[in-house]
């Protein structure tokens, strides 16, 4: 099996999202003591560029495997949400990958009342600064991404 590094196509759709500096430092932890093991454990590659945004926002890129992308951006999202259940959801998901690398069975994507995952093929997905999470991204195109939380 070849390293995910080495697959071309991870790097061709990056997602890429804006994130709160509070929210930044709850994920990847103070001065990113996490960022490193996050990537290890999730085999992407995740680059942070602090102030991106006048706002103070930092901009997230991620590549990798599509499944671990969509897997991070579900825990992003609900570690950030508003919604108790959600938030507890994102924490657990938080302790997970920074314990051990993601599984296949932990990627394995469930669908949940209230959110919707469609996809084909990803694409490159930029979700405007404005947004605040919970996120939504929607792509629509003739491969298309659709995600609401």
């Amino acid at each position: 099996m070849i390293p995910w590094w080495n697959v071309p196509d991870y790097f061709h759709h990056p997602l890429i999202f804006y994130m709160e500096e509070d929210q930044e430092d709850d994920i990847f932890g103070p001065e990113d003591e996490y960022l490193r093991t996050l990537e290890v454990n999730s085999h992407t590659l995740i680059q942070l560029e602090r102030w991106f945004t006048t706002s103070g926002q930092t901009r997230v890129t991620v590549v990798g495997p599509f499944k671990a992308r969509l897997w991070l951006m579900e825990m992003i999202s609900k570690a950030g949400s508003k919604n108790t259940s959600d938030q507890t959801k994102g924490k657990v998901m938080l302790q997970l990958i920074r314990s051990h690398p993601l599984t296949q069975q932990d990627l394995e994507f469930r669908s949940e009342a209230g959110s919707s995952l469609w996809f084909i093929r990803m694409s490159s997905v930029e979700v405007p600064q404005y947004l605040r999470f919970p996120l939504t991204v929607a792509w629509l195109s003739w491969d298309f991404v659709r995600i609401l939380y």
